[in-house]
């Protein structure tokens, strides 16, 4: 049986008259793509316009949302009570799922964003609560979770669909979690490093660490970050990689954990 895996996106982080990444060229490559939803990026148009283009080129949408910073995009960690992060969760996706269905599409998944995410992965309640809350709205939503962390570990003790993710253009903790960007190395600009290490983590079925340790886990889709100068590049290499190793791009099935 041939092998397959999902290759995912950020996008729809454009705001107003400011332009964010290549979206256009992404959803060539990619076959899912998670749409900010307006408030760590995105607007009503830009969502709107990045769901056309990706029903267009058969890409599943996925909700991506985050913390209300447009400011620090996404990225700077906010202590909110639990009740109200829950509906804030809510409120992004109500929001994609009216877009995409105007659209003509439907929200497939939903993938947290920025600081949001990497709390959820460190704070097993937190990414409940979170889940919880999109389940409450979206009951046969696909949770994409962080693999082997603590996102994982909530989306299975749900006994959600779950689609497992790695990343391209970021690099390990041996705990699985993301190295924090403000140390070197943590984001991944080359485009050949990025599709050899990818295609090797797939091959062996483990998260490949900083370190040189491996995490094994279930990798059900690839995510590359959207915003980076580098990232049509790295999509396409990625993709170029797998397919030489036998791998075929399709989006996921999302089967619980």
């Amino acid at each position: 049986m041939t092998q397959t895996v999902d290759l995912n996106a950020d996008m729809g982080e454009s705001y107003g008259a400011w332009t964010m990444g290549d979206d256009a060229a992404l959803l060539n490559i990619v076959t899912s793509a998670n749409v900010a939803c307006g408030f760590h990026a995105g607007d009503w148009n830009v969502m709107a316009a990045t769901m056309r283009a990706a029903v267009a080129n058969g890409v599943g949408i996925g909700a991506h949302p985050g913390f209300p910073d447009l400011h620090g995009f996404g990225r700077q960690r906010m202590n909110m009570p639990l009740a109200s992060l829950q509906n804030l969760v809510r409120y992004q996706i109500g929001a994609a799922q009216a877009m995409a269905m105007a659209a003509g599409g439907r929200i497939r998944h939903v993938k947290l964003h920025g600081a949001l995410a990497n709390m959820a992965s460190e704070d097993q309640e937190l990414a409940t609560a979170c889940y919880r809350a999109a389940l409450s709205v979206a009951p046969d939503i696909v949770l994409m979770v962080l693999a082997g962390t603590a996102q994982q570990r909530a989306a299975q003790a749900l006994g959600a669909p779950t689609a497992c993710e790695i990343f391209a253009d970021r690099a390990y903790n041996d705990d699985a979690s993301l190295v924090d960007r403000s140390r070197p190395g943590a984001v991944i600009h080359d485009p050949g490093l990025a599709g050899q290490r990818v295609s090797r983590m797939v091959r062996e079925g483990a998260i490949i660490t900083e370190s040189g340790n491996r995490v094994p886990t279930r990798i059900d889709t690839i995510c590359l970050h959207g915003d980076t100068p580098a990232a049509v590049r790295i999509a396409a290499e990625v993709r170029r990689c797998l397919k030489a190793d036998g791998v075929e791009l399709a989006l996921f099935g999302g089967e619980p954990v």
